[in-house]
């Protein structure tokens, strides 16, 4: 795996995590 896969990944898995969130507990946003 290179560095780019990587950063993708992570990046695209903090942004699922993040919305994920938002749906789950709406009002504390």
């Amino acid at each position: 795996m290179n560095l780019e896969t990587i950063v993708m990944l992570v990046v695209s898995g903090s942004l699922m995590a993040y919305l994920l969130y938002a749906l789950l507990y709406p009002e504390k946003f």
